[in-house]
């Protein structure tokens, strides 16, 4: 892994999560991006012709360094960690670690573990019931550029995914809708 995606998956792992509190320094834009409860995929694609994912890592937990909420999602069973970068257009706009337990990656769900380049949204959100919990944010300074991040417990056919993503400085999420 280069150190441009440690810097930027370690900011993820170093992250002082909240909630509504630091809510009030964001813009309207940021905020209907960060608490979007629907498919990241879809909504980033919707900015760009084409958006890739470039697989980074995918590890046993047990191999890996967990953050506190990571560890409380995997429990003593173990599972998974995804760790990825999205482009938009050739330009890095995300990058997302997903945390999976191994009781998830049963039945329908055991191709979550195999997704290689294909994006986690464009595989769960095609399924009836997907759900999002409370969304967490951070505000995130990585060489000197204060960058958002946001995380979510996402359940598909009642299985959890624990999804954390930092928006990189090209991500439209800083860009004013139009």
């Amino acid at each position: 892994m280069s150190n441009f995606n440690k810097l930027h998956m370690n900011a993820l792992l170093d992250a002082i999560w909240d909630g509504a509190i630091k809510q009030k320094r964001l813009t309207e834009n940021e905020r209907n991006w960060l608490m979007d409860a629907h498919s990241m995929t879809e909504r980033l694609k919707k900015h760009c012709e084409t958006l890739c994912v470039e697989l980074l890592s995918l590890q046993d937990t047990k191999e890996r360094v967990l953050s506190e909420k990571e560890h409380q999602v995997i429990g003593k069973e173990g599972g998974i960690l995804r760790e990825v970068l999205i482009y938009g257009d050739n330009l890095p706009w995300l990058c997302a670690r997903t945390c999976i337990p191994n009781s998830t990656l049963t039945g329908k769900e055991q191709d979550i573990a195999h997704l290689g380049s294909i994006p986690l949204g464009d595989r769960i959100f095609k399924e009836e019931g997907v759900r999002r919990d409370e969304i967490e944010i951070a505000f995130v300074e990585v060489n000197g550029r204060h960058l958002l991040a946001r995380r979510s417990c996402l359940w598909v056919n009642h299985k959890v995914l624990f999804v954390s993503e930092l928006f990189l400085p090209q991500a439209p999420i800083y860009k004013k809708e139009t």
